[in-house]
């Protein structure tokens, strides 16, 4: 998994669930890829709730 691609596919889809049909993977995968690109980053790109996510300003550059 690209985890640029992701990032892109799952803030344009609103939700990691919405981003994981898109890419017809599962939401653990989209989330642990998103995961691994924060820490390759050193930056959160995602303020989660059990609901929805925001960008943080990190993520918003991004």
């Amino acid at each position: 998994m690209n985890g640029l691609s992701n990032f892109v596919t799952v803030v344009e889809a609103g939700s990691f669930t919405a981003g994981a049909r898109v890419l017809g993977t599962t939401v653990s995968a989209v989330s642990k890829s998103m995961a691994r690109l924060e820490h390759r980053l050193e930056a959160r790109l995602f303020t989660r709730s059990t609901r929805a996510f925001s960008l943080t300003p990190e993520g918003e550059a991004y």
